[in-house]
């Protein structure tokens, strides 16, 4: 982990945390911006994302990017990672083109599980 990046263990430490704070803070907004009239939708979609991808994003902190992605895809994670970015993309195509938000919640719902799993 150490020969992984040049910053120091308490510099990745707090970009740890506060990227994993802005996730949290964005996935929480984005689920009481959903009963927004008319653009609630919209703005759920693209908190909510924003909020797992800086989630995910805040572990390139402590271990660095290229060991992160060789992680992500092993083949225990790689049904997990890809259901995850799909159901990323897919959550903002149903806010923003197909403007259906209960396939918006579902694949939320899906990010959720895919990232816990």
């Amino acid at each position: 982990v150490i020969e992984a990046t040049s910053l120091s263990w308490g510099t990745r430490l707090k970009g740890f945390i506060a990227c994993f704070a802005i996730g949290c803070l964005f996935s929480v907004l984005g689920t009481c911006l959903l009963w927004i009239p008319r653009k609630g939708l919209t703005l759920f979609a693209v908190f909510y994302t924003l909020g797992n991808i800086a989630s995910i994003g805040s572990t390139i902190f402590l271990m660095g990017p290229m060991k992160q992605l060789k992680r992500m895809f092993e083949p225990t994670r790689l049904i997990a990672t890809s259901v995850m970015l799909l159901c990323l993309i897919l959550t903002l195509c149903s806010a923003f083109w197909w403007h259906k938000q209960g396939l918006a919640v579902l694949f939320c719902i899906f990010q959720f599980f895919a990232l816990a799993w």
